[in-house]
This record gives structure tokens, C-alpha cells and sequence, in this order.
């Protein structure tokens, strides 16, 4: 099926409400979308899904729906960034313990920038013990020495 310029355009919108809606916390409108046919796995020209941005922006309501409809929780971006390693980044400690409760990997994403290193480097000490309890692989050595700084 071929869309109309003027389709196309109004389909951009549609999506572009749902990254609006995602950021904002703005469930019942996601929601509604989601139940009529979104793709709760929708990504933008960045590959951030609806989770990551609603991850980034500590949207723990759009968080919850989002993991309800069974969105790819360690889906990465086009840079390698998964929700969990966003919210590490910005120290969102309730988010991150919502991902990992659902199954979110603390060494996901690109392995310079997993959730653990962003914790380490972003020094986020609560939220990486959180990381650590779910955690099934052994530090190595950087991850030990950036653990005591």
C-alpha cells in the first residue's frame, strides 16, 4: 500500500505524538495508540524506541505500560545505548530498578557504555549496586578500579 503525501505526513505526526507522549509521561494518550496499533517498538531517526525515551525523561508510568506491552527492554539505539544505560546516565534510580525487575541486562547495550560502565563513570553509587544485584557476570578489571574511585 502506497501512501499520499499528504498520508505520509499525517502518519509523522501520529508517531511523533507518541515520542511526545512517551517523553511526558502522557499514558492514557500512549495507551490509547498502543491498544489501536502502535508498535510499542517504534523507534525514531536515532533508534530510540518509545521505552528509551520514556526511560531518558523518568517517565515511570509510560515505563510501566510500555514493559505491559512488551517492548524490547534492552533494545539499543543507534548509538548503542539501551534504556537502562540512559537512566544510569541521568540517575533515574526508580526506572532503573523497574527495567531490571522486568528482565533489563546491566551489561546490555555497546560494551564501553553498558549500564554498569555509564553508573561507573557517572559515579551513580546507588544506582549501581542496584546494577550489581542483578548483575550475573564477574567486574573485570577497570570496572573494580573505577568501583573504588
Amino acid at each position: 500500500m502506497k501512501l499520499s503525501e499528504q498520508e505520509y505526513q499525517k502518519l509523522e505526526e501520529f508517531v511523533k505524538m507518541s515520542f511526545d507522549f512517551a517523553r511526558n509521561n502522557d499514558v492514557d494518550s500512549l495507551q490509547i495508540m498502543l491498544d489501536n496499533g502502535l508498535n510499542p517498538n517504534i523507534a525514531n531517526h536515532k533508534g530510540d524506541t518509545l521505552l528509551m525515551l520514556a526511560s531518558y525523561h523518568d517517565s515511570r508510568d509510560v515505563v510501566k505500560l510500555l514493559l505491559e506491552k512488551n517492548a524490547d527492554i534492552d533494545k539499543p539505539n543507534d548509538r548503542g545505548h539501551t534504556p537502562l544505560a540512559g537512566v544510569c546516565f541521568k540517575g533515574y534510580f526508580e526506572v532503573a530498578k523497574l527495567l531490571l525487575e522486568a528482565g533489563a541486562n546491566p551489561n546490555g547495550g555497546n560494551g564501553l557504555l553498558s549500564p554498569i560502565n555509564t553508573a561507573l563513570m557517572f559515579r551513580r553509587k546507588e544506582i549501581l549496586k542496584l546494577l550489581l544485584s542483578y548483575n550475573k557476570k564477574k567486574l573485570n578489571f577497570w570496572q573494580k578500579i573505577m568501583k573504588i574511585f
